[in-house]
């Protein structure tokens, strides 16, 4: 079972005091410490959701091995305050972080590392009670997000704002009739909070969608990636030290990862089972069934999503969770320029003054993943179609 800690108030807090300068100081000295070994094996940090697919996948089935890696067995974090603050220490060197965090990590840490590659695309939703049939619905309401910082909490507050709803943060009251609270809760007590009614809806990764289905005690309104196109939401992290000190080897984990999320897109199934918590390697504690909803999902699940209207977009054939490595410079720029008309509590400063091109360029280290996709078939073998730009499409 997850934690109070996972994505708690606790935890952002924590967080919070760690994403800045000061805070991230004795870990990154700790860190320039552990950097004195070159032979480090590929150490991975993730938290179990399926946004850590490709990294788990890539350990499951062997292709750190085939790359003629070590690679220690992954090691699960409950926390995001966990996962960076071992990041930051050196204690793991791969990891997969909202990529919100990431700008948080950069320009409010100055953590010197960099994004690699994504870990997948879409792969969350909006989660409602069953008397809530509209967005519009959610007004004078709450309704919870796993962090400031996360895809979710920007996605939730674009479709606020097409339907006339402006989002809050209430300690205490009730919001107005044209406003929605927002409020921090773990993902593992956002079905329960549902269910109890002291919630309206939750914007959330998945498996817990998924979970709130199976356990009949909501409805998915919307999917995040039939707001935001192919949008990225967990991204791989590493530390500029390995990049430019150990190319080779950042470039076969990179190929590493993206043979996982080739072999992920043609084994859906069986990556259920992989990532359940009944396969020995025990990744997830999530069931199989529930996983495979989300990773495998029947055609006619998908025409009732179509009916429903949570699916407005049927032709942008958008899986409910898919992959593809490319971090597109364009969704950088947007994502950047969406935090920063984004309502997220906390210091600020650095997101105001940082110019989104800037960021796209500075952010992204792309030099392996483009070698990792050529190798690979490039964009085509992820079924993409033109070159290493797109434009971004977004419609609440």
């Amino acid at each position: 079972m997850l934690t109070d800690d996972f994505f708690s108030r606790r935890d952002l807090l924590k967080l919070s005091a760690l994403l800045t300068a000061s805070g991230a100081l004795p870990f990154l000295r700790a860190g320039e410490a552990r950097a004195q070994e070159p032979d480090a094996p590929v150490r991975i940090g993730y938290l179990p959701i399926t946004d850590a697919t490709p990294l788990l996948v890539a350990h499951g089935k062997g292709f750190f091995d085939a790359e003629g890696l070590k690679a220690e067995k992954p090691v699960m974090f409950r926390s995001w305050s966990q996962i960076v603050e071992a990041f930051l220490a050196g204690q793991v060197n791969v990891v997969h972080l909202l990529s919100p965090i990431t700008v948080w990590a950069r320009y409010g840490s100055k953590a010197p590392a960099k994004v690699v590659a994504w870990n997948h695309t879409a792969g969350s939703g909006l989660s409602v009670a069953p008397d809530i049939n509209a967005v519009k619905d959610l007004g004078g309401k709450t309704v919870a997000i796993p962090f400031w910082y996360s895809i979710h909490n920007v996605v939730l507050q674009t479709l606020l704002r097409e339907n006339g709803l402006t989002p809050v943060s209430k300690k205490t009251g009730t919001p107005a009739a044209n406003e929605v609270n927002l409020v921090i809760l773990p993902p593992a007590d956002m079905v329960p909070a549902l269910a109890a009614g002291t919630i309206a809806g939750y914007i959330v990764a998945e498996p817990f969608n998924a979970a709130g289905e199976a356990l009949n005690v909501g409805k998915i309104l919307r999917f995040t990636g039939d707001v935001w196109k192919d949008h990225a939401c967990c991204v791989v992290f590493m530390k500029e030290a390995d990049l430019t000190d150990r190319p080779e080897w950042s470039q076969k984990v990179v190929n590493a990862m993206v043979k996982a999320q080739l072999w992920t897109r043609e084994n859906r199934a069986e990556t259920a089972q992989l990532l359940s918590k009944d396969d020995p390697n025990r990744y997830t504690p999530h069931a199989a069934p529930v996983l495979k909803r989300v990773l495998a999902p029947e055609e006619a699940d998908i025409q009732t999503y179509v009916d429903s209207g949570a699916i407005r977009h049927p032709d942008w054939r958008e899986k409910r969770i898919d992959f593809q490595p490319y971090p597109f410079p364009s969704y950088t720029e947007e994502l950047v320029r969406r935090l920063k008309d984004t309502m997220i509590e906390g210091d600020r400063a650095f997101l105001d003054a940082l110019d989104p091109e800037f960021a796209a360029k500075d952010l992204v280290d792309d030099r392996f993943v483009k070698q990792a996709l050529e190798a690979s078939g490039g964009l085509q073998a992820f079924g993409l179609a033109g070159d290493y730009t797109r434009q971004e499409i977004i419609a609440a």
